[in-house]
């Protein structure tokens, strides 16, 4: 079977990290749609698996969680019964992700439903990441309160920020979110500092996210068929977020500031790291 060499597949890559969509990309780069498609979930393996591996023991001090929305094949209002017999992950995806407040560094994150289910099994995973207590926040929702206490067993200095919401804005009736009026802190566990208790930061990755992987715009039909396609997106752009792109605050990647990695990774190295990750399996 023929391969793409390198160079077509950093231009791949590259148009993929900078947000087009994968017909745009095979355009752009004349790659055929399928090989694409292929290459992008190959490399979302790759990105996932790495960083899995090498985002450990971090020396974060404050961390911010918090989950995106998109969905898969069709919104969950309109997926019927059929659909679903046919496509079982159609309906509302999540994207559940934590910020180091400090270095911008992404260490975690797992795409599914926002339920309890998710939420124990991305706090978990995020204590698992880290060398030291840490002060967290997240927003209102319960089920992180479960979640937290199961995975930090109190060694943690929570709280949760949560937003109050005009009932009656215009923002209930158009494709965003109702006016936000004012924000509670509420404390949960240990001695959370009141001047950081925030989500601002992920809130912001939030849109960079949606800003950087087409399958995350709005009122498009950008949107995954496929939940395999939308979580390799995910890995593939998180690598290239925390590796590869200078922050412009920092002035440096965040894995960088972190303390991960000390260099800037090039499009070329996230490529060789791919090829490197298929010849081992």
């Amino acid at each position: 079977m023929n391969r793409l060499d390198s160079s077509r597949r950093a231009h791949v890559i590259s148009a993929l990290v900078e947000g087009n969509s994968l017909r745009s990309t095979s355009r752009m780069t004349g790659v055929a749609i399928n090989t694409v498609v292929k290459l992008a979930v190959d490399a979302g393996a790759a990105c996932s698996d790495y960083q899995d591996r090498i985002l450990r023991n971090l020396n974060c001090k404050r961390v911010q969680v918090d989950e995106c929305w998109c969905f898969c094949y069709a919104k969950a209002k309109n997926v019927t019964p059929e659909i679903a017999a046919k496509h079982p992950h159609a309906g509302d995806v999540w994207t559940w992700a934590a910020i180091d407040a400090d270095s911008k560094l992404i260490p975690c994150w797992i795409v599914g439903a926002r339920d309890g289910v998710s939420a124990r099994m991305f706090v978990s995973d995020l204590a698992s990441r880290l060398a030291d207590r840490v002060q967290l926040t997240s927003d209102g929702l319960g089920a992180y309160l479960k979640a937290v206490e199961h995975a930090f067993r109190g060694d943690v200095d929570y709280a949760q920020l949560v937003k109050v919401y005009n009932e009656t804005s215009e923002g209930q009736k158009r494709y965003s979110p109702a006016e936000c009026i004012g924000c509670t802190k509420n404390v949960v566990v240990g001695y959370p500092d009141p001047e950081h208790v925030s989500t601002s930061y992920i809130e912001r990755a939030n849109l960079s996210m949606r800003m950087g992987m087409r399958r995350f715009t709005r009122l498009t039909n950008a949107f995954s068929k496929k939940i395999e396609n939308h979580a390799a997106s995910v890995a593939l752009y998180f690598m290239y977020y925390n590796f590869a792109r200078v922050h412009k605050t920092l002035r440096c990647s965040p894995a960088m500031a972190a303390g991960v990695d000390n260099r800037l990774w090039e499009i070329k190295d996230i490529v060789s790291m791919i090829e490197a990750h298929e010849n081992s399996n």
